[in-house]
């Protein structure tokens, strides 16, 4: 029999990351990389950890993410998001914790577009008067 598996979905910028949590010893792996060897970068790594640290299961789960699309930060921080959700399916009494730390909200700001006539998204050419 299967143990009990919690799947949730996380998106920040262009990124979306599926994730599994099962009770497990602590793996916690990105497309089959460990998640320090995927993400590099020690901030991004505590920021994917950061909902298992805070409700104090950092040892507890296995996490194996499935991750495309964006970049690393992008990508850690939909790893935050999707863990969260999934520790919220687990349990409904890590939800106001992860609440309260700003973890369960989607970050909805997105790259603006670049505009024709423009070097940049907002960025306008340097006027010259003479």
């Amino acid at each position: 029999m299967e143990k009990d598996v919690f799947m949730a979905t996380g998106r920040r910028k262009a990124a979306v990351v599926r994730v599994r949590l099962q009770a497990g010893n602590g793996s916690f792996t990105v497309n089959g990389r460990e998640v320090a060897d995927y993400l590099m970068r020690e901030a991004l790594i505590e920021l994917a950890r950061r909902p298992l640290k805070l409700t104090e299961n950092l040892g507890a789960f296995d996490v194996t993410c499935s991750a495309h699309g964006g970049g690393i930060s992008g990508q850690a921080g939909a790893i935050s998001l999707a863990v969260s959700r999934a520790l919220n399916r687990f349990s409904a009494d890590y939800r106001p914790r992860l609440r309260k730390a700003g973890l369960l909200t989607r970050d909805a700001r997105e790259v603006e577009r670049k505009k024709y006539g423009q070097p940049k998204a907002r960025k306008r050419f340097q006027y010259s008067k003479r």
